[in-house]
């Protein structure tokens, strides 16, 4: 019997145990890499030869090294780390977006009723030229806090787009890393066999590249893996990189879009198809979080500088002679802008500018919503219709001339643009940065107003005169109006003369009951004036509304805007509408609101990708206790192989020394 089969059995026996060492000591160094995936030797035992008393075995044959990896736990591990780094990095941005609205004494609530306030002191002494100062001084310290909190709006922007900068900077340095790992895997395998640790460092590329953007992967027949975001936009295929870049959005420059580069032409990406990764949570903050903040203040300061503005044009000021009052603020025209955003798409002259430049204008302040708004245009066979959409909730609205839009008048110019034209109109979205005081001067503020009332010297009843204040229709200080009262009920006729020529102007007629103004709608408007009155008329008395004067001693236009704190302006179209202290506390909620969401969501993601993450590891990861307990079985083994051939290194000799003798 020859004895070299038994020692071919001992040489294979011993390479598979020695290579089955190998392997657990691979693992057993790797065991605290990341994404290493636990390694085993697949053996196969060796055919059998035919021999006169049957199939004598030939041992065992190391057929490959597989590695212990589920690729649905793979993929999922990677997709749930994608949305948990989605949700950080929005939630990092938006904790920075919650000190933009401050509370206490370091909000802009508290600022704007400290401004407003400060008409109630002027009111109690309006010709004091230090109360006078102060009230300036407190429009000047609300303008700066607007001001401020506009300008980290601005620096919030410049910090996500260096994010996306850096962000898109890994991606594509990881797609590089991608593709060449995949030019190694296919030359390795058309060796026959799978090259494990180069398929861990693919699989870990793929995951951190998740992190940054949400992916698919598609595996080819040669081994490569090709890799695909926002619904199939290539990124990797096979050894070829599409490169990402960071652009100017198409609709507003100051915001940034994604573009992937093929050739040298870039062409944006559609944000809404980005699903996951920390590219995604960022776009999702500038183009929803972001817009909203500044929307919200912006509301805020437009209607603040309208209302305090057309209040403060309805009355004197200390000048010598005394004038009309002239805008506290900047101008709602100048808040808003008034020009909408073109598309980079729009069509433009030879110099690069807009064919087409829509305008808008605001026709009521207290309307604006916080809102953006887009205008697009539809063609059919009557022409082209456009139409509005308000971006916070989806509204639509049809373009119709001389019809606002949330008290926007929307004009589309000429020439008119093209019905593939496309724009973003932002009436309150820089209003916070533009905000300014444009009074200096004390005797500029216009604390008296051009009316003032008194009970006449016969009345024989208990009236007396409450707060008078004006709607700024007709106001006109040259006529006065005199209300005398016909019944003891409350009844009473008025007229309206011209204080020079006496010439009727208007008359009519109307009841007051106690707690009523006068006029008390629907009755008659006066002069634009309406008057509270406190006690009760008796009938022959009568009231005179005339013009003011002596204004240094009149507070009545210092008390209107004082009450300007208590009326409900802000979003105050349909009958609705929050005072100013309600509707910045609001906008805190609001805010907060979304934080909250999103920690929640953080919270969430964040716990379902540690919970895949233990999935998979638990699946391909390293048990030091196994692998130790492999290298006992395999040192065994080892030297069982050993042993065979040791005994065939016997047998032989014997069979040698047999032949000799």
């Amino acid at each position: 019997m020859c004895a070299m089969p038994l020692m071919g059995m001992g040489l294979r026996a011993l390479a598979a145990n020695y290579a089955a060492l190998q392997t657990a000591g691979h693992n057993i160094a790797n065991a605290s890499v990341a994404g290493y995936s636990r390694q085993q030797v697949e053996l196969a035992t060796s055919g059998g030869a035919m021999q006169p008393g049957g199939f004598i075995g030939n041992g065992v044959d190391v057929q490959t090294v597989s590695r212990a990896n589920d690729a649905f736990l793979t993929r999922e591990s990677a997709a749930t780390r994608s949305v948990a780094a989605m949700d950080a990095a929005r939630l990092a941005q938006l904790r920075q977006l919650e000190s933009v609205f401050g509370t206490g004494e370091q909000g802009i609530g508290h600022a704007a009723t400290t401004f407003l306030n400060a008409f109630s002191d002027l009111a109690s002494r309006p010709s004091d030229t230090a109360t006078r100062q102060v009230v300036l001084a407190r429009a000047g310290g609300l303008a700066q806090r607007f001001n401020a909190a506009g300008a980290q709006f601005d620096t919030a922007q410049r910090a996500v787009t260096e994010q996306l900068e850096v962000a898109v900077g890994e991606i594509n340095g990881l797609a590089r890393s991608v593709a060449g790992v995949n030019r190694q895997i296919v030359a390795a395998r058309a060796l026959g066999h799978a090259p494990n640790d180069l398929l861990d460092e693919r699989d870990r590329l793929i995951g951190t590249l998740s992190q940054r953007l949400q992916v698919t992967t598609v595996a080819a027949a040669d081994g490569s893996l090709g890799v695909f975001y926002g619904g199939g936009q290539r990124l990797v295929l096979s050894t070829q990189v599409t490169a990402l870049q960071v652009v100017a959005d198409a609709d507003d420059a100051t915001r940034s879009a994604i573009a992937s580069v093929d050739n040298g032409t870039a062409v944006r990406v559609d944000s809404a198809g980005l699903n996951g990764g920390a590219l995604a949570g960022l776009l999702r903050f500038q183009n929803e979080d972001l817009v909203r903040g500044r929307t919200l203040l912006g509301q805020l300061a437009t209607v603040i500088a309208g209302a305090v503005n057309e209040q403060h044009q309805l009355g004197l000021n200390l000048r010598e002679p005394p004038t009309a009052g002239q805008a506290l603020f900047t101008e709602v025209s100048a808040l808003t802008g008034g020009q909408p955003v073109s598309a980079a798409s729009n069509a433009r002259d030879a110099q690069g500018r807009p064919v087409a430049a829509p305008s808008f204008t605001v026709s009521d302040a207290t309307a604006l919503r916080a809102s953006e708004y887009t205008l697009v245009g539809t063609a059919d066979g009557a022409g082209t219709r456009w139409t509005v959409t308000r971006l916070s909730d989806g509204r639509q609205f049809g373009l119709e001339p001389g019809v606002p839009v949330d008290g926007m008048l929307i004009e589309l110019g000429n020439p008119p643009p093209a019905a593939s034209d496309r724009f973003l109109l932002q009436p309150v979205s820089r209003a916070a940065q533009r905000l300014g005081v444009l009074l200096a001067d004390p005797r500029d503020l216009a604390a008296a107003s051009p009316l003032a009332a008194s009970a006449a010297v016969s009345n024989i009843g208990t009236l007396s005169i409450g707060a008078l204040s004006f709607s700024g229709s007709g106001t006109n200080p040259q006529h006065t109006a005199t209300i005398g009262f016909t019944s003891d009920l409350g009844d009473y006729a008025w007229e309206l003369r011209d204080r020079d020529s006496n010439a009727m102007v208007s008359a009519g007629t109307g009841r007051w009951r106690a707690g009523d103004p006068i006029p008390a709608p629907p009755d008659p408007d006066i002069n634009g004036f309406t008057l509270q009155l406190g006690g009760l008329p008796k009938s022959g008395d009568r009231v005179i509304v005339e013009r003011t004067l002596y204004p240094s001693a009149n507070n009545g236009n210092a008390r209107a805007l004082t009450a300007l704190g208590e009326r409900a302006l802000v979003g105050a179209a349909g009958g609705g509408g929050l005072t100013i202290s309600d509707a910045y506390a609001s906008a805190i909620a609001d805010i907060g609101i979304r934080v909250q969401g999103a920690r929640t969501s953080a919270d969430v993601s964040t716990a379902m990708a540690d919970f895949t993450a233990n999935r998979a590891a638990q699946n391909s990861g390293v048990n030091l206790d196994e692998e130790a307990a492999r290298l006992i079985q395999f040192q065994q083994a080892y030297q069982a192989a050993a042993k065979v051939l040791q005994v065939a290194q016997t047998v032989f000799d014997e069979l040698l020394s047999s032949t000799r003798g």
